[in-house]
């Protein structure tokens, strides 16, 4: 097994390029910190694409960036290099474009406050957390505390993106080719922020603040946060089930991967998290390896057709 060789935009246009033709495997890369290109995520081999690994050699040119990574799913086409690299007259036909997208948003939706900075009411369409005059009844579980009017305005945006992207692949040499995402894991709200600031602008920690403002009991942070990170999972393989509404977008299913919880109240790197919403190296590499299984099928046209539901098997992770 060879890892994925990781290039930048900036290594395609140096005097001495990579030779893209020695791989198997020619893919397109962009996303948030979990694609991150900075420094100190490759120092920590926090990086997914650093853990991929194939049968074949394969390359991917990896848009995300030194510095931040994209905050939003509406920046992909802000972003010069990857619409560039996709659509440009030039540009060359990938096999497969590796997204990490989502994410940030979710947070962002999370973390907005119930009164905007005028001391009005935010509407509960434009959150995703619910005052406490606002919870529903205790019998409803952690779903009291969720606004599903908010997600239902999340889920509509991504859509919307998902579908814009998929448009924009359609425009160049790599009409149709697979687009590949994945899911997000778990996070532990607690808190352990970055040491440098990361793309939402912030050094953090994320989850954690939102939901003390919120005033939700620190017994049920753990399980809002895996109902959020549920609802992400699920509407992103609803997507990838609508092949003609999201034609060639293959989803895998990260939060089906075990990873070691970090501890609540932990400050620091704990289980395979570096800091409350970004994984560190063992955190990688888990979901890491087991996406690349995921990825090759596709790319071999061997991917598997999902398990009926409620059965567990590998093809619910590989083409969900």
């Amino acid at each position: 097994m060879d890892h994925l060789a990781c290039y930048t935009p900036a290594d395609l246009a140096g005097r001495t390029p990579p030779d893209l033709g020695q791989f198997r495997w020619k893919l397109l890369a962009q996303g948030d910190s979990w694609f991150s290109n900075a420094r100190d995520k490759l120092n920590a081999h926090a990086n997914l694409l650093q853990e991929l690994v194939f049968k074949e050699k394969a390359a991917a040119v990896n848009c995300a960036g030194t510095g931040n990574a994209l905050s939003h799913m509406v920046d992909l086409e802000s972003a010069a290099d990857f619409v560039r690299l996709l659509v440009g007259a030039d540009a060359p036909a990938w096999d497969g474009v590796l997204l990490s997208v989502g994410g940030n948003d979710l947070i962002a939706a999370a973390r907005t406050p119930a009164q905007d900075g005028h001391g009005q009411p935010v509407p509960l369409e434009l959150r995703l957390l619910r005052r406490q005059t606002e919870w529903g009844p205790p019998s409803a579980g952690v779903a009291r505390y969720f606004s599903e009017p908010g997600w239902a305005t999340y889920a509509d945006y991504l859509r919307a993106n998902v579908k814009h992207l998929l448009s924009l692949r359609d425009q160049g040499a790599s009409a149709g080719k697979p687009v590949f995402m994945h899911c997000y894991a778990v996070p532990m709200p607690r808190p352990a922020g970055a040491e440098h600031g990361d793309e939402l602008g912030t050094s953090g920690p994320w989850l954690y603040p939102a939901l003390k403002a919120y005033g939700v009991p620190a017994a049920d942070w753990a399980a809002v946060s895996r109902l959020m990170v549920f609802h992400l999972a699920q509407l992103l393989k609803g997507m990838a089930a609508d092949k003609d509404g999201f034609p060639g977008l293959f989803v895998f299913d990260s939060t089906a991967v075990p990873l070691a919880l970090a501890a609540p109240g932990s400050t620091g790197i704990s289980g395979d998290w570096h800091n409350e919403i970004h994984l560190n190296h063992s955190g990688c590499f888990k979901i890491a390896r087991a996406w690349s299984e995921a990825i090759e099928l596709v790319l071999e046209g061997k991917h598997l057709i999902p398990a009926p539901t409620g059965r567990k098997g590998r093809g619910s992770s590989s083409n969900s």
